[in-house]
């Protein structure tokens, strides 16, 4: 009988695709459930869509995972301090002391970053002088910074794999193979990506669901009149969302620098004392203010830029008053401009359960 190998060919086809969906059936092939973010309609409206990594994508299992890593100290050498110590949900995930403290009780030379709406940080520089590239590099260097978690990330990944729930989070966040690293800070950017705030009173007077007071009104005319306020140039307008240009100034804060900022990674001296323009929403949880943590109040911020500007070489042509020390706001024009900012702050976001360690 002469043999036909295109019917053998076809019926190992079908064989090894029947075994395929028997192991599909019994849990053996891993296919992680995608989770695309969520856009808020404030953002879908006036800005691009995050980019999101095609070799990190959005799922159900890998946002689990990086919440449950946020949330562990076991990262940290002395099993005391997670992300979460330094980056805490009621202060829209920034730090509360001037400078964070790390495991070792030794505090560093500046204030937490909050963490929202990372996703739309389009030219991905992160921390305050930018020195890391990706929200997935960023979450490398607390682990093994000194003055931060202190440890390795070859303890680290021997704990995970000797843990009861680690290993199983990971093979169904990212497939057979060995943790690493890499898979556990894709997690944790997989999570952070997912923490979006975008629902102050701002942003629902701008949706038409709720109005501003006169004061809130006064306030967004102080923050956009460059005679006043001036503030828009590098904090956006009501058509940018996420009310920072994520972009390096030098905002007056000192004539000579002790932290050069931006500088010290690009050792460019006409960088020194440039630092990154934070978002102001959330500013009514988020004290202290700048990346040293030195105005404890809204008002000092507000004073600064107002009265207190030092002059440096590097200061930002935006600071367009420094030889008069500031824009010399009025009292009333310094209340309104407070009560607009605090109209950005969103108590959802802090409340938010998916973003607690539950």
């Amino acid at each position: 009988m002469k043999f036909n190998f295109t019917y053998l060919l076809l019926f190992g086809f079908v064989f090894f695709s029947a075994c395929e969906k028997d192991d599909e059936d019994n849990g053996y092939v891993n296919r992680p459930t995608p989770a695309p973010l969520e856009i808020p309609q404030i953002f879908s409206d006036n800005i691009l869509d995050p980019v999101i990594p095609i070799d990190n994508p959005q799922t159900v299992e890998g946002i689990a995972l990086g919440k449950k890593l946020f949330f562990d100290p076991l990262l940290s050498s002395n099993n005391t301090q997670s992300c979460a110590h330094c980056h805490l949900p009621q202060n829209a995930f920034s730090d509360i002391p001037r400078f964070s403290i790390g495991v070792d009780g030794v505090p560093g030379n500046r204030n937490s970053m909050p963490l929202f709406n990372l996703a739309w940080n389009y030219d991905e520089n992160f921390f305050w002088d930018g020195r890391v590239f990706s929200l997935e590099h960023q979450a490398l260097e607390p682990v093994i910074n000194p003055v931060e978690m202190h440890n390795t990330w070859e303890v680290v990944i021997q704990r995970l794999q000797q843990h009861p729930e680690y290993p199983n989070m990971f093979t169904s966040a990212f497939g057979n193979g060995p943790i690493t690293k890499e898979k556990a800070t894709k997690a944790i950017a997989q999570f952070e990506r997912t923490l979006i705030s975008a629902n102050s009173k701002f942003d629902r007077y701008l949706l038409g669901l709720t109005n501003l007071t006169p004061e809130e009104e006064n306030g967004l005319n102080v923050f956009m009149d460059e005679e006043r306020g001036d503030c828009f140039h590098c904090h956006g307008n009501p058509n940018n969302p996420l009310w920072t240009d994520n972009a390096f100034h030098n905002n007056g804060l000192d004539a000579t620098f002790s932290d050069l900022g931006l500088g010290e990674v690009t050792g460019d001296p006409a960088d020194n004392g440039k630092f990154r323009s934070p978002s102001l929403r959330n500013l009514a949880f988020t004290a202290p203010y700048m990346h040293d943590g030195r105005f404890f109040t809204l008002d000092d911020v507000i004073n600064h830029y107002s009265e207190g500007l030092q002059d440096s070489p590097t200061i930002d042509p935006l600071m367009k008053k420094v030889n008069e020390g500031g824009v010399q706001l009025s009292d009333q024009d310094k209340a309104d401009l407070k009560a607009f900012l605090l109209s950005l702050s969103d108590p959802s976001f802090i409340n938010n359960p998916d973003f607690q360690n539950q």
